[in-house]
């Protein structure tokens, strides 16, 4: 069970398909959002119920929300009572709530993962009642002493093609190699990625600049205008609404600038990539700059709030950067060290050690895993 954005339904993707690689029959329930995702769930049944976002501040919004929740969750009892699941497992999202409250209606073990350094709402919610809590990141706020005991660090599952870019080295950088920039911006893209980057690239000296070669997400409404920049400062730029196969972007990038959403770290430690991040602001658990938190501490990132990344700030980071490629390849070798790549399988390992014991989970439960 995921909501219906790419934080939530990415990770689902990669478990999905390692159950499926097991012979394991796994079935998504989801949202109306979430079938926007479908593609990514090859010969895995989807069903989508209703659901809502509770919020305090919006009475009324959460008056509609009780009742869509409500509906989900029969829907979803319905679906559990009908397929029998061995283990329901829940990826956070208002949308994994009815199925998650449905399957323990219906008696089956639970078990939740959280993306995030930040235990999410929805996660909150549920983790008092669950079996078992898979972890990305270790500490994880908002996860209580007594829940910790059922809570086992898994990492956030990433795709297969992301997976087989740990394996390969980081790329060489001498004064004749260009140097690859990746720019992400979340599932979305980011408004703020297509004005600050293009423009502080620009002020670099021509003799750095000229070096440049950036692969960038732009939405759609901001493509023109940051192609103009790249182009004015005649920089070789890629500049598209959706990147199709990060996994070869990221094989020959040496630094990616993006926010810090939960799916984009864990692809960028995999990869084994140094990055410049910029969390997400309009969270109010401040959770992407938790995730990337750990990032700098470990000198694998730099990282720089909404307010201060500016067209100089980014400047001033690519030419010192760029100048010492030393920091950069020790950088990526710390991004590397913390990255989980086999996360997928941990957490299959986890879902099925769980199903066999019916969700009894415990010291014996952690120390096999």
């Amino acid at each position: 069970a995921a909501g219906g954005t790419g934080g939530h339904m990415f990770p689902a993707q990669a478990f999905a398909a390692e159950l499926k690689r097991r012979g394991q029959n796994p079935v998504l329930i989801t949202d109306v959002r979430g079938l926007n995702f479908d593609d990514g769930f090859a010969d895995v049944p989807v069903h989508a119920v209703r659901a809502g976002t509770l919020s305090a501040r919006r009475p009324l919004k959460s008056s509609k929300a009780v009742f869509d929740i409500l509906a989900g969750i029969i829907t979803s009892y319905r679906i559990a009572r009908s397929l029998k699941p061995v283990l329901a497992v829940g990826f956070g999202g208002y949308p994994s709530v009815p199925a998650m409250i449905a399957a323990g209606w219906a008696g089956v073990p639970r078990l939740i993962h959280e993306q995030n350094a930040v235990l999410g709402m929805a996660n909150r919610l549920l983790v008092p009642r669950v079996d078992g809590v898979a972890l990305s990141f270790d500490p994880t706020t908002g996860l209580k002493p007594n829940h910790k005991k059922k809570s086992l660090l898994t990492g956030n599952p990433v795709r297969a093609d992301v997976m087989e870019v740990s394996d390969k080295p980081y790329p060489p950088i001498s004064d004749q190699t260009p140097i690859n920039i990746l720019v992400l911006g979340g599932s979305q893209g980011a408004k703020i990625m297509s004005e600050v980057v293009p423009a502080g690239i620009a002020q670099l000296l021509i003799s750095i600049r000229s070096r440049i070669s950036v692969v960038q997400q732009c939405r759609m409404e901001n493509l023109v205008s940051a192609r103009q920049v790249y182009d004015r400062a005649g920089v070789t730029a890629e500049l598209v609404p959706f990147i199709e196969d990060v996994s070869a972007h990221l094989a020959t990038a040496h630094l990616v600038i993006s926010r810090a959403g939960a799916s984009t770290v864990a692809e960028i430690t995999a990869a084994g990539r140094p990055a410049l991040l910029v969390p997400y602001p309009g969270h109010g658990d401040r959770q992407q700059a938790a995730n990337g938190s750990g990032l700098v501490k470990a000198g694998a990132a730099w990282m720089v709030e909404d307010m201060q990344f500016t067209p100089d700030w980014v400047a001033a980071q690519l030419e010192k950067l760029i100048g010492s490629p030393r920091a950069l390849a020790t950088a990526a070798d710390k991004s590397r060290a913390l990255g989980l790549p086999g996360a997928a399988s941990a957490l299959a390992d986890l879902a099925e050690r769980m199903a066999k014991a019916g969700g009894a989970v415990g010291a014996s439960w952690r120390a096999a895993a």
